[in-house]
């Protein structure tokens, strides 16, 4: 798999504010349909270029192919909105926000203001990420 060059990389970096927005299911379900990629199908082989948003579904909370879909998606250059839904825990949401979604429906039982309380326990991370992959070290040297 070819990695994101290094302009596209700073790209990402200056577009996209990290910070994960969460979705009721009610507004997810009215809300204009994004690109709904299947847990099977290959995000280097998606055409995203007038999308807004492209949808990755959790048919299960142990069912993590969704993570890679959306890493992979941020390192092809996506900049909208990647929205997973689905089986979606609160203990998801440091890799869900790690792996380039930008925002989230959790499953119903689940409290948002504690996934939020959770969220803020890390101001930062030693290893890269899909958006910031340059390790913290490297960062401190350059």
């Amino acid at each position: 798999m070819r990695s994101a060059t290094p302009r596209r990389v700073l790209l990402l970096e200056k577009v996209l504010d990290m910070s994960l927005q969460f979705i009721s299911s009610t507004e997810h379900s009215n809300a204009p349909d994004g690109l709904a990629l299947a847990n099977d199908a290959d995000a280097l082989a998606v055409a995203f270029d007038n999308e807004q948003r492209i949808d990755l579904h959790f048919p299960k909370f142990t069912d993590g192919r969704a993570f890679s879909q959306a890493f992979i998606l941020r390192r092809r250059g996506f900049t909208g909105d990647i929205r997973a839904h689905g089986d979606v825990l609160i203990d998801q949401l440091v890799q869900i926000q790690r792996s380039g979604f930008s925002s989230v429906v959790l499953r119903d039982d689940q409290n948002v203001e504690h996934g939020k309380k959770l969220l803020s326990h890390y101001k930062s991370f030693y290893q890269g990420d899909a958006i910031h992959p340059q390790p913290h070290f490297a960062k401190e040297a350059a």
